[in-house]
């Protein structure tokens, strides 16, 4: 039976780290600007899906969902005494990067089934402009599969926030956009699973194109 929402100490981790140090980096250091964060569910699981451009992005949309996202990260960064057991319960996975992992997968699914949120960029990786280009089929599966729905979500700005070669974030200006919310996928057909990623990837996009 899939529970409503994360554990407690997760809950309350969440909350700790947003507002001591999330929130005033979203709010005074970029000037942050959120739209639509009545859209966000606050009980019961639902895959965020969202654009990705730096590697600020993951707390801040979290930030912005009022609430903790489970987020896929890189496997090394469990092989870090006391990081990995934080990062955990703050709701990070591992995932293998250099190959498809099914582990991964399994993993978000069993956040889902746990009440949890949980946080799927929409092409995988990092893009120089925030602008989705080439979509991965990942969080249409995972939500067909667990019978969850969809939250389209623009990160506008974040891509500026690191120049190459510098080691201190730049306090640009940032919009998080928060689309509707897109009911759970009734299959997990190839074709009916490509014409969900090209709709969330042109609402995403559409809300990018908007900027600030």
């Amino acid at each position: 039976m899939t529970k409503s929402r994360e554990p407690l100490e997760s809950w309350l981790l969440y909350h700790l780290f947003k507002w001591s140090v999330v929130a005033p980096m979203l709010n005074i250091y970029f000037r942050g600007r959120i739209v639509g964060a009545e859209k966000v569910p606050q009980l019961g699981p639902f895959v965020a899906v969202s654009n990705h451009a730096s590697d600020f992005d993951p707390p801040l949309l979290s930030c912005c969902m009022r609430r903790p996202v489970a987020f896929m990260a890189k496997e090394e960064l469990f092989r870090v005494p006391v990081l990995k057991q934080a990062i955990a319960l703050y709701g990070a996975y591992p995932v293998n990067r250099k190959a498809p992992d099914r582990s991964a997968i399994k993993s978000s699914l069993s956040y889902l089934e746990a009440g949890w949120a949980t946080g799927v960029f929409l092409q995988g990786t990092r893009t120089a402009d925030g602008r989705i280009t080439e979509p991965k089929l990942g969080a249409a599966l995972i939500a067909a599969k667990a019978g969850v729905p969809l939250l389209p979500v623009c990160l506008w700005g974040t891509h500026a926030i690191l120049k190459k070669g510098s080691a201190m974030p730049k306090p640009v200006r940032v919009t998080v956009r928060i689309g509707d919310l897109i009911e759970a996928p009734s299959s997990t057909n190839r074709k009916d699973l490509e014409a969900l990623t090209e709709r969330c990837a042109e609402i995403i996009n559409q809300m990018h194109d908007l900027g600030r």
